[in-house]
């Protein structure tokens, strides 16, 4: 497994955002300030894409599996990639996610790698409520 950086043409993995995002709007308000990367094995499985909040801290804006290697151990895997990456890269020490309330899979999985829940975030965005818990880990 390989983790590369994309720099240039970052919506060629749209379909994959989509997954995470639902509206393009949305990922236009951080794609192009956030730092992206995919995870590589025999072909793109896993993107993320995060940005640095300052003093150590990173946020993960945006991570999804393509459908057809979820429910197969990639998106775990690749989130444990991911943070080791960016503790070797960027010298994060902590590193944040929003993950949807209705979402008991993905919470659980970001507990079981360490992450802790630290908030409920509530906004509404074009018209829809968005209901979040705000979960943390540190490296």
């Amino acid at each position: 497994m390989e983790i590369i950086e994309i720099k240039e043409n970052k919506k060629q993995f749209l379909p994959l955002l989509l997954l995470a995002d639902e509206q393009e709007s949305m990922i236009d308000r951080y794609i192009d300030r956030g730092m992206m990367y995919v995870l590589v094995d025999n072909g793109v499985k896993c993107e993320c894409v995060v940005t640095d909040e300052g003093k150590g801290i990173l946020e993960i804006k945006n991570i999804a599996t393509a459908p057809e290697y979820q429910g197969k151990g990639y998106g775990k895997r690749a989130v444990r990639e991911f943070l080791d990456y960016f503790k070797k890269k960027h010298g994060a020490d902590r590193i944040y996610i929003s993950v949807s309330l209705d979402n008991a899979v993905a919470r659980k999985m970001y507990s079981d790698i360490g992450f802790r829940e630290i908030k409920e975030i509530e906004y509404s965005y074009s018209g829809h409520l968005y209901r979040e818990m705000q979960m943390v880990k540190h490296l």
